[in-house]
């Protein structure tokens, strides 16, 4: 099931290489799926009736959520089946939690399994250790330690995954915008040498998300005059990690996976 981005075309790539027939079910704007994909079916997240009928027909056994899901997408809508208002009403909250239990529940209905996603990302996970050229400095490193942790805390409270500070002050904290979009406010916020970590929840369950960063977060950091890009090495996935890296170099910034002290 795929939303928005590259990772979906990555992550089927890597399921058809291991042996699985694959369907995709597409959701939003996933270039090079079809490349690997038996058949593509266009897909919406509030017509969750024909979604389940897609996947009783092509006799699937178990589905791997990749890409980008956008909240505004279900919470904007005007228009939904009745599979979809049953599900919500079920979840009790459109968060991403109470919505992964129930669809969980509902795939096990139909005897569909939900897959965890690290099994098909290959190397792409972050790895302890800087990767740009500029290492932090030991101030940068005490401001990202403590961004760690409230990132952690944000992460936990199901509110978002990234922060960014300037000398101490939280200029931004990622809610539904995503983490670019919190990385240019905060940024702006924070002005020159701001520093951006972005951390995952103790608890997360990789079968329904994992956390990313990519080009386009590091465009914005340096569009930003950031000092420091760091994110949770282990549990947050580099897209295009050469990209990433000659953004980082180009303006400056340290890129860095740390480790959880606690």
């Amino acid at each position: 099931m795929c939303g928005a981005g590259t990772l979906p075309a990555r992550m089927a790539m890597e399921a058809r290489r291991q042996g699985w027939r694959v369907v995709a079910l597409v959701f939003g704007d996933s270039p090079g799926v079809g490349v690997h994909a038996e058949r593509v079916i266009p897909s919406r997240l509030t017509e969750l009736g024909a979604v389940l009928q897609a996947l009783t027909a092509e006799r699937v056994a178990a589905v791997l959520l990749a890409g980008k899901f956008w909240a505004q997408d279900v919470l904007g809508a005007r228009r939904a089946d009745a599979t979809f208002v049953g599900m919500a009403a079920r979840a009790g909250a459109l968060t991403e939690v109470r919505m992964l239990d129930v669809i969980v529940t509902k795939l096990a209905e139909v005897d569909i399994a939900l897959l965890d996603q690290r099994g098909f990302l290959g190397d792409g996970l972050a790895t302890a250790g800087c990767w740009s050229s500029r290492q932090p400095t030991a101030e940068e490193r005490r401001e990202v330690e403590r961004g760690l942790s409230l990132a952690r805390q944000a992460a936990e409270a199901r509110i978002g995954q990234t922060v960014v500070l300037r000398r101490g002050a939280v200029t931004a904290v990622e809610a539904l915008e995503g983490t670019t979009e919190a990385i240019r406010r905060g940024a702006a916020l924070a002005g020159p040498g701001a520093v951006i970590v972005k951390a995952v929840a103790r608890d997360h369950d990789y079968r329904f998300d994992t956390p990313v960063i990519g080009p386009e977060s590091l465009e914005a950091a340096a569009a930003g005059r950031a000092s420091v890009v760091a994110v949770e090495a282990g549990r947050v996935l580099i897209v295009d990690r050469e990209a990433c890296v000659r953004h980082a170099d180009l303006a400056g910034i340290a890129f860095v996976g740390v480790e959880d002290a606690g």
